[in-house]
């Protein structure tokens, strides 16, 4: 026949109780020591009896050596914990700030296409108006730039024109030129005489002029 369930509450015999203290503890003891050598692991176990009496085991020859090892990463945990907290509340702070400057300048776009105007002071108004003249005036000086350059460009592209229209017109009348040659000397070609020899009726006209 099995043990029945034990209830898990604080044992109000002192003598049960420091008995069941002393059997627990020592399975505890032995588990740690188990644990240590199928695992390979480094334990440290600290129990304190309601006496006020301490208990320790070690895997090791000096418990110290876990402790401290046990303090660094609570410190490290700590502290990456801070630094986690600090980083975390500076993007807050920093999304904040943008949403602040956001709204603002979604506040001024509606101002200056003329909406959500009723809220304004006469102050805020006449600021207003001068920003929207220095902008009006910025945009038409930027607007004649842009005229003049697209007129010195055209002026350019004017002149390049010419310069090719002069040249297409000199070697027009250099072909024209060369055609009317080349003319002649097909026409005196085809009479049966080289190129450059006079005619018949020219030498008969200087052998009369001859005798005379």
């Amino acid at each position: 026949m099995g043990r029945g369930k034990v209830v898990m509450k604080r044992i109000d015999n002192k003598i049960n109780r420091q008995v069941t203290f002393s059997k627990r503890q020592l399975g505890l003891f032995k588990k740690a020591q188990e644990l240590s050598v199928l695992c390979d692991a480094q334990v440290a176990l600290i129990v304190s009896s309601s006496g006020g009496k301490l208990f320790h085991f070690a895997s090791t020859n000096n418990a110290n050596d876990i402790l401290n090892r046990y303090h660094r990463y609570c410190n490290t945990s700590q502290d990456n914990n801070n630094v986690a907290e600090d980083e975390t509340q500076n993007l807050y702070q920093e999304v904040s700030r943008l949403k602040v400057k956001y709204d603002s300048l979604q506040r001024w776009h509606r101002h200056f296409i003329g909406e959500d105007l009723e809220n304004l002071r006469l102050k805020e108004l006449e600021d207003l108006e001068k920003q929207l003249d220095r902008t009006l005036s910025r945009a038409r000086q930027r607007k004649t730039q842009m005229m003049l350059d697209q007129l010195e460009a055209l002026r350019g592209k004017e002149s390049d024109l010419e310069e090719i229209n002069r040249h297409l017109k000199s070697e027009i009348e250099e072909r024209v030129k060369h055609g009317g040659n080349d003319e002649g000397n097909q026409e005196a070609s085809i009479q049966g005489r080289p190129v450059g020899e006079p005619t018949v009726a020219a030498v008969a006209s200087d052998e009369n002029i001859s005798t005379n």
